[in-house]
């Protein structure tokens, strides 16, 4: 039988395409596990996610759920059970008053942002953006037709955005400051005073925040995680918050997040999402709900696992010459400057993935393109020998 052809045909697609930048992040880990599966011994610091299992109790519960039948459709804002637990969670952890009815559950962190941005944001909006970012956040901005203002930070505030440039960041035109602590790609976390001073700028000028706090739960050296809106009824009424279960219970393939916030707001992000994905994965919000609901030493095991790679990635990377890195409080990354090797971060990256089989994050993805990103969240095997190849690569280029 003739099998039929194929023909090809001009297409011309959208202009908001071409005004987006694939996520490098996934493009040096995508390449980084071609070369793995040619056989060549890489060692992966690129993807942000924790080399552990999900934890067995939250399986169990996702196991439980499919046996049960729970594999049909679901409300479009969440099971009512997990929307409540979130609700709990919120209220004894974060004491932050959201009812079940503010709580969407979305298909991963990401995609309560996206939710966001795209009720919220317009044309001519402006959304603050402090540098170094997690790279999507202006891409969604985009995607909506707003307008990304970037305030760069520097390693001597340890990557931190001060109220004074927030405050003269502010326009007629802005509508939302992005806040993500602890941060990604930088690990630093706000103190309390310094999310306090940052909320008295909010109020004062009227003006929206989210709150990504994916990362709450990895903390080091008595680092405290402080919920912007559980600071008073006037900065409360102006949060919201993004957050899901990727990071802190290694669930990152499991597509679950989600947004809290006024009442207005989530009626607005349920109705896109009706629209779009519909509901979650009905049975993998059970195993959310164990996780939220179950032992939490899990997080514990994990986080102090984290801290020990930490400890040993930075000693290696200041000790190498010409690398210099602020020291982490939270999250699983390290950002250190390599202005001294002479390259912008993705030549620094593409070198040393293919001359050492080493994979970092070319900073430029973060708008800090004299930097790059690792990730600790693999085993101290890797770590050593990685950090060996680099400091190699590095000595070679100053």
């Amino acid at each position: 039988m003739e099998i039929c052809q194929i023909e090809k045909v001009t297409m011309k697609l959208a202009q908001r395409v071409s005004q987006v930048t694939p996520s490098i992040t996934l493009a040096i880990a995508a390449k980084a596990k071609a070369m793995k599966a040619e056989g060549i011994d890489v060692c992966s610091f690129s993807a942000g996610e924790p080399d552990f299992d999900t934890p067995a109790h939250i399986k169990a519960a996702a196991v439980k759920a499919l046996e049960d039948g729970k594999t049909k459709y679901g409300a479009a804002s969440g099971e009512p059970g997990l929307r409540d637990a979130i609700a709990r969670k919120l209220s004894f952890e974060n004491n932050l008053d959201f009812k079940p009815e503010n709580i969407i559950v979305t298909n991963g962190g990401k995609h309560s942002l996206y939710n966001l941005i795209l009720a919220l944001i317009e044309p001519g909006d402006e959304v603050i953006i402090p540098a170094p970012y997690w790279l999507s956040y202006p891409e969604m901005v985009t995607l909506a037709g707003g307008k990304s203002v970037i305030v760069h930070t520097d390693a001597a505030n340890d990557y931190k955005i001060t109220p004074q440039q927030l405050r003269a960041s502010i326009t007629p035109n802005t509508k939302l400051f992005i806040l993500n602590s602890p941060s990604n790609p930088t690990g630093m976390v706000y103190t309390p005073e310094e999310i306090k001073a940052i909320a008295d700028v909010i109020v004062e000028k009227d003006i929206l925040v989210v709150s990504d706090e994916i990362y709450e739960k990895i903390l080091y050296d008595g680092a405290k995680h402080v919920s912007i809106g559980s600071l008073g009824a006037e900065i409360f009424a102006r949060t919201i918050i993004s957050n899901g279960f990727a990071k802190g219970y290694s669930m990152t393939g499991w597509r679950i997040g989600y947004l809290a916030g006024p009442d207005d707001l989530i009626k607005a992000t349920i109705t896109i999402q009706s629209h779009s994905t519909s509901n979650v994965c009905t049975f993998a919000q059970y195993g959310a709900i164990a996780a939220l609901d179950g032992d939490q030493n899990c997080i514990e095991e994990m986080r102090l696992a984290f801290a020990k790679r930490r400890e040993v990635m930075y000693d290696r990377l200041n000790a190498i010459p010409g690398l210099n890195c602020p020291k982490p409080d939270g999250a699983f990354y390290l950002l250190p400057d390599i202005k001294k090797t002479g390259l912008k971060s993705l030549d620094f990256c593409n070198k040393l993935l293919e001359q050492h089989q080493v994979a970092v994050i070319p900073g430029i993805a973060f708008g800090a393109d004299d930097t790059v990103r690792l990730s600790y969240a693999t085993d101290m095997a890797t770590i050593e020998k990685g950090m060996d190849r680099l400091e190699k690569f590095v000595r070679s280029k100053i």
